[in-house]
């Protein structure tokens, strides 16, 4: 039994229909509930509680406070490689995309760690395009080799694996992996990936349950918002992590906000989210669950940046760059999306002890985990 076979029992549109059809009753309903059900927040996130988004924002603050304290954790990204085997509409690094493909070798890994330590991180987001012969288990398992002596623990967001390889690397450092589903509406999903192996919806669907047997520390979920209806790809990422918390306990969670961002040539949004209904969402997630780690990317602009910190957001990264190569070197590849919030590292951390937070440049220490 997997999450494939729960998730096979829901109906798209039946969900759809459910979502949109909560009434204000229910949202205060949601709002007066100490522990919240899903029903719940389907409410939370419908049409419906638009109005109680102040309500929503002071609740959130309140739990995130109560668990986090006043700290936002950093985080970058350190791109491998932009060679990717998949098309995919709405990414640079597609297949179909003519731009020039680098993966870093040894040297230039080194140099990239040279700078984002300068910086002053202690844990890194590993990030690569999805080609199994170029990027596969053999080199992560190399590059990790070079980075691990730098840094507390090492985050990965690359192709899906099979649970042997996650064991794999466990020892080498892999704390945490990131495997968004981009969007649980299967007809769309298969429309936006039509090659490769991220074509393979179920065998994506699944990666968090081979990550859970797996033994990962932590694991990040998320949709690309924009692909398909918000709320219902939420609705099904909140149920998702539900059945992962209960089957693997033992087992971090955390959820990122990424939305459709453009490039060179790239996708327009199907469907609009604007700032206000991206904080009604992230409040959501808090009120359904106070543990949960709720993270924003350079993706948003500084001003929504600067304001969200207060109101559930655990953690942000800052001075990211999303091309092989582009802090040790000017960049000499397209970057796989653009940037709003350019930053520096410093410049974000000023930001965030002026709101009475305090930046965290590193996650839990290895030595914090039990055996």
């Amino acid at each position: 039994m997997s999450y494939k076979h729960i998730f096979e029992q829901y109906n798209w549109e039946d969900v759809k229909s459910s979502i949109y059809a909560k009434t204000a009753k229910e949202v205060e309903l949601a709002l007066g509930n100490s522990k919240r059900t899903l029903e719940d927040f389907k409410a939370l996130i419908s049409p419906a509680a638009a109005p109680y988004l102040e309500q929503m924002a002071q609740l959130s603050r309140q739990l995130t406070l109560q668990r986090f304290g006043n700290t936002i954790q950093l985080y970058i990204p350190l791109y491998l490689s932009n060679e990717c085997q998949n098309i995919c509409t709405y990414c640079g690094f597609s297949l179909d995309n003519k731009i020039p493909r680098r993966t870093l070798n040894g040297a230039e890994i080194l140099q990239e760690i040279h700078v984002i330590k300068q910086m002053g991180y202690d844990h890194v987001l590993l990030v690569t395009g999805e080609a199994a012969q170029t990027v596969g288990v053999d080199y992560l398992e190399k590059a990790m080799a070079l980075i691990k002596p730098h840094f507390s623990n090492i985050s990965m967001e690359v192709q899906p694996l099979d649970e042997a390889d996650y064991r794999r690397l466990i020892p080498h450092g892999l704390h945490t992996v990131l495997v968004y589903q981009e969007t649980y509406h299967r007809e769309d999903y298969k429309k936006h990936h039509p090659k490769g192996r991220k074509s393979n919806f179920e065998y994506r669907l699944e990666t968090p349950d081979r990550l859970g047997s797996a033994g990962i520390h932590k694991i990040g979920l998320g949709v690309l918002i924009g692909l398909e209806d918000w709320r219902t790809d939420s609705f099904f990422t909140a149920h998702h992590l539900e059945y992962l918390e209960k089957r693997y306990w033992q087992t971090r969670y955390s959820i990122s906000f990424p939305r459709l961002r453009p490039f060179s040539g790239g996708l327009a949004p199907k469907v609009e989210m604007n700032n206000r209904e991206l904080v009604q969402l992230i409040c959501a997630y808090r009120l359904l669950n106070g543990e949960i780690e709720l993270s924003i990317s350079t993706r948003e602009q500084e001003k929504f940046r600067d304001h969200i910190v207060q109101l559930g957001i655990t953690s942000m990264s800052a001075g990211s760059r999303t091309n092989p190569g582009g802090y040790a070197a000017a960049p000499q590849s397209l970057e796989q999306f653009e940037i709003s919030d350019e930053r520096s590292p410093a410049a974000i951390a000023a930001m965030i002890r002026r709101q009475g937070y305090e930046p965290v440049w590193k996650d839990w220490d290895h030595a914090f985990i039990s055996s």
